[in-house]
């Protein structure tokens, strides 16, 4: 009975005897074709940049790389998939920023910092408030005052409750004192469709408006991002218009936790390959998506700030849903 090895010995020993083998795996990465979760429906903007991502690090990583499309949840199912993923680098998931969030609103099968290794971000959606061309508004000022001068007059509509999209129209009337009201859709395309159809007097959406802004159906009054868009030619932020309404929705790559420190640098190192690849940068411009540049520590950093805001944001948006 002496001779018997401790429990924690054991491990010890079993540890030893593999590091070896997982070196050896993390030096070779990758020697296999890998898969990305992209959590949408195949066919959209987010499921193209997903594959544009995809094509770009897979030259780059000289390896193939499929894209698997798993809808639902509010983009959360690649977050839920890596729950139940071996770490090996070999299955991935596109993580939207909304994954940060769904644990507040209902149960979920992951914890976005527990669960999840953050490799990199690569792009941002943009949104912008928007009225149908015919409409006697014509700059975000005027939409404020003669909402404040009409409360509960100017029905906005957004792909749902929730939604950054909603943190935009809230953040907006905590700024100014306007007193809006929130019609939920399914997602941009009903919201442009009502908003076109005179059912809504204002919408906000992503980038998928551009086409409607170039065809001259559509004014976009602000934006809420940092600066000035070059795919909104001439569309002010709505800090330049006076009022603190900046919310980043950044689009990154994750993978289950426990992924090799060695493996999350190579595919860093292929994301930020991607996002100065001319092709990728042609394939994200044609929806007017901008790139969003976080390595693994700034995006870790970033999920852990964002997770703990959250709270505070859902809060708010849960006043507004009331």
């Amino acid at each position: 009975m002496k001779n018997m090895l401790s429990p924690i010995k054991l491990i010890n020993i079993a540890l030893l005897a593999i590091a070896p083998c997982l070196a050896h795996a993390a030096s070779n990465y990758p020697d296999k074709p890998i898969s990305i979760v992209v959590p949408y429906a195949a066919g959209g903007s987010t499921d193209l940049i997903g594959r544009a991502l995809g094509e770009s690090m897979g030259r780059y990583l000289k390896q193939t790389i499929v894209i698997e499309n798993k809808p639902g949840a509010a983009g959360s199912m690649g977050a839920q998939e890596m729950v139940r993923t071996r770490p090996d680098g070999y299955k991935l998931t596109l993580a939207p920023h909304g994954i940060f969030r769904q644990p507040y609103l209902q149960k979920t099968r992951y914890d976005p910092i527990k669960d999840l290794t953050y490799i990199a971000s690569f792009s941002t959606y943009d949104f912008a408030l928007v009225v149908d061309a015919k409409s006697q508004l014509k700059t975000v000022n005027e939409f404020v005052d003669y909402a404040k001068q009409h409360p509960d007059q100017i029905s906005v509509g957004t792909p749902g409750r929730f939604t950054g999209n909603q943190m935009v129209m809230v953040e907006l009337s905590n700024a100014t004192g306007a007193k809006l009201t929130h019609v939920p859709y399914k997602g941009d395309a009903e919201a442009i469709t009502a908003l076109l159809g005179g059912h809504i007097q204002a919408a906000i959406t992503t980038n998928s408006i551009l086409p409607y802004m170039e065809a001259g159906t559509v004014r976009v009054l602000a934006v809420a991002s940092e600066k000035r868009l070059a795919a909104f030619d001439g569309v002010p932020t709505f800090t330049e218009a006076g009022y603190p309404v900046v919310i980043p929705s950044p689009l990154g790559l994750a993978g289950p936790k426990g992924l090799p420190p060695e493996i999350v640098e190579k595919l860093d190192d292929a994301v930020h390959a991607a996002v100065q690849d001319p092709v990728f940068l042609k394939a994200i411009g044609a929806y007017g998506i901008q790139t969003y540049y976080m390595n693994h520590k700034q995006y870790s950093e970033f999920a852990v700030k964002t997770f703990a805001e959250e709270k505070d944001i859902v809060g708010k948006m849960n006043e507004e849903n009331k």
